[in-house]
């Protein structure tokens, strides 16, 4: 058997290879996602003061800081038993937006939307942002950075840091809002919403209007029929900051609903000796493995899993977006992994509305930021990270110290599908031993619709990248190796 090794893959946030095993025709007998980080957080947190998990865990990872701080002040929330304040939440859920957008924004332009500006086959070295600037043009460029810039720049307003944000706490906000700085969102977040509806331009244009991108979408290799998560209002739209966890099977019927402290009744994380990475599923189905349909647990989160899950948008232009993505890709629910690509954009122009709703909300401004912590006890607390259901899970002791820390990221929870998703593109891709580095890219596509975040997932405390994609013949001889 000959193994092809992809070490490491790349535009995506963490480390992880792929291992694909051919048989003696050349065909793909099977592939692995191996991700080769250690994660060390939920230990690292034991002991540490309550007060302490919001800022400690922002630094999993640089990306996804304000997802974890939220999670955990959330978390913390119902571990005081405490309600934050009406204004406290809406600065939050500000907040919380302004991340979405710089988020989306990296994801689609630098990350993921090479594959579709420059093209899937176009050489390595033009599939980054500097290809699609040659591309799209300078002024194009331009406009990307200044707009990421801007989510950051809220972020920042709001949480002390652009990065590792230090408001929120328990029941409530370290900091308000002053008139100035509520203009001066408010013109930032204007300009978002311009550039959200932009970004769905260039996505109808370069994609939607050219045949053989819209059939890789729907093409069988990145097929995958799962259940899908996401966190819904009382009206079963998107909500990103807060909400019931909805769970719909793959004809999009609800399968199940909970609230943040139930969650253990729904997961269980399974484990795999070839990567440090969990793989949860739901229990009230089992694990039976990397395969889809009814009657394997496992699931996907992220925007597609959010726009399945849901039954709409809770704001204007994204719910058209929302309703042309399902009448153009053959109704609800969207089994097509590169449709994360759109919803993501979708995502985008949503979480530009809202922020648009909120820091013009007359009370945004109020100085009523805080109530008052009780007794420290047990607490989840639940949020949809960019790439998906992010849960923070605290038991404190009597001195608020954290006894026991259990976090469930979003890539985790799409671990057990992006391997499935690798495993079918290799082997619908990878024909009679004809390998290049265009057919490894398209490999490399079925993950990266995932914006998959292993830094996440995992943690490794060296911050290197040892990614490496092995190829292994018939005899499990070692073919190719391909590393950064």
């Amino acid at each position: 058997m000959k193994e092809l090794v992809i070490d490491p893959i790349t535009r995506l946030e963490g480390h992880g290879k792929i291992s694909i095993f051919l048989n003696e025709n050349g065909d793909v007998e099977n592939a692995y996602l191996q991700v080769p980080e250690l994660r060390g957080f939920e230990r690292f947190c034991e002991g540490r003061r309550a007060e302490d998990l919001p800022i400690i865990t922002t630094r999993i990872c640089g990306v996804c800081p304000v997802a974890h701080h939220m999670a955990a002040a959330k978390a913390l929330d119902a571990a005081f038993n405490v309600e934050p304040t009406e204004t406290a939440k809406k600065l939050r859920e500000l907040e919380y937006n302004a991340y979405y957008i710089y988020d989306h924004i990296l994801h689609f332009y630098f990350l993921g939307g090479p594959d579709f500006i420059v093209g899937p086959e176009a050489p390595p070295a033009k599939r980054n942002i500097l290809g699609v600037i040659e591309k799209a043009g300078l002024e194009i460029g331009k406009e990307v950075i200044k707009h990421r810039a801007y989510g950051q720049k809220i972020t920042g307003i709001l949480g002390g840091k652009p990065t590792h944000p230090v408001t929120a706490l328990p029941g409530g906000m370290a900091k308000g809002l002053s008139e100035g700085e509520r203009q001066e969102i408010e013109e930032m977040v204007r300009s978002c919403v311009g550039f959200a509806e932009f970004s769905l331009k260039i996505f109808e244009d370069i994609v939607l209007r050219n045949a053989d991108y819209v059939e890789l979408i729907k093409s069988d290799p990145y097929r995958l029929e799962t259940y899908y998560m996401g966190t819904v209002d009382k009206n079963n739209h998107v909500n990103f900051y807060d909400g019931d966890v909805r769970v719909v099977d793959q004809k999009g019927g609800e399968f199940l609903r909970f609230t943040p402290p139930d969650y253990l009744n729904i997961i269980e994380e399974h484990v795999e000796p070839w990567t440090y990475v969990k793989l949860p599923y739901l229990k009230k189905v089992g694990w039976k493995g990397l395969v889809d349909g009814p009657e394997s647990g496992i699931y996907r989160v992220g925007p597609l899993g959010r726009l399945n899950a849901a039954d709409g948008m809770a704001t204007p232009k994204a719910q058209e977006e929302y309703k042309k993505m399902y009448s153009t890709l053959g109704g609800k629910p969207i089994h097509a992994t590169l449709a994360f690509h759109w919803a993501r954009l979708i995502e985008l122009m949503y979480a530009t509305e809202r922020a648009l709703e909120l820091i013009t909300d007359k009370d945004i401004t109020r100085k009523d930021l805080r109530n008052k912590p009780g007794a420290p006890s047990e607490g989840v607390g639940i949020v949809e990270a960019a790439r998906g259901t992010l849960i923070h899970h605290y038991q404190l002791d009597e001195n608020a110290l954290a006894k026991k820390v259990n976090l469930i990221v979003a890539t985790t929870h799409n671990a057990p599908c992006i391997g499935l998703s690798i495993k079918n593109a290799a082997k619908g891709l990878i024909k009679n031993g004809e390998v290049s580095d265009a057919l490894l890219n398209k490999v490399e596509m079925a993950f990266r619709a995932y914006d998959p975040c292993f830094a996440c997932a995992t943690h490794f405390a060296t911050g290197t990248m040892p990614l490496e994609i092995k190829v292994y013949d018939e005899n499990k001889q070692l073919l190719k190796t391909v590393r950064r």
